[in-house]
């Protein structure tokens, strides 16, 4: 593995948390490289949004405010269940059972603790669900709201249940597209992003 894929690794592991200054010095120690790869590992990751750097401040691990987070699911959870109700009014067969591919690919995956290819065949299940959605308006609302370390972070912080829980909704809102029942596809898209907010964020206070 590379410096960048250590220290990734390291951040979304919880080894280091947000806020916390990531000086080159100590990382180069950790890791056991010289401070230009950790350098070069910490520009990659700014431009992954995992980490802030302000000139005479050095780096630290992004902040996310639990308020911001909590507004980025609940506008996720609106929009992306309208999109897969509108895919279950659309898909064709042949569209549903790809999504039931790329379902059933990422529980294998998933099995195996391979987060890289999670990350990537979920991310191929909720564009495609967008795509067969039919609206440019969907798909540039839902881009504003999907931040690469936000699902990064909330796939780190899933256990056995939580990721077990989280294939079962990919494979069952294929079945829902499948059915062509935009009740139920839209029913799992919401229950699917509000268990993956709970999985990063812990119980909601009680109001």
């Amino acid at each position: 593995m590379s410096t960048v894929d250590d220290l990734r690794g390291l951040i979304l592991a919880g080894r280091y948390a947000s806020g916390d200054r990531l000086g080159e010095v100590e990382l180069a120690e950790t890791l056991g490289v010289s401070r230009t790869p950790v350098r070069d590992a910490l520009r990659q990751l700014q431009a992954e949004g995992l980490v802030e750097i302000t000139a005479n401040r050095g780096a630290k691990v992004m902040e996310y405010p639990r308020a911001d987070l909590e507004t980025i699911f609940e506008l996720r959870a609106g929009i992306e269940g309208l999109a897969a109700r509108r895919a279950a009014t659309t898909a064709t067969e042949q569209d549903a059972e790809r999504l039931r591919e790329v379902a059933v690919t990422l529980g294998e995956h998933a099995r195996r603790h391979d987060l890289d290819a999670v990350y990537r065949l979920n991310a191929e299940f909720h564009q495609t669900l967008v795509r067969l959605g039919g609206s440019a308006v969907l798909a540039q609302s839902i881009s504003s709201l999907v931040h690469s370390p936000v699902l990064l972070r909330t796939y780190s912080a899933f256990d056995e249940e939580a990721m077990r829980r989280s294939v079962d909704h990919h494979v069952e809102i294929a079945a829902a597209v499948r059915a062509g029942d935009p009740d139920w596809a839209e029913a799992v898209m919401r229950a699917h992003l509000f268990s993956a907010r709970a999985s990063l964020l812990g119980p909601r206070e009680r109001r």
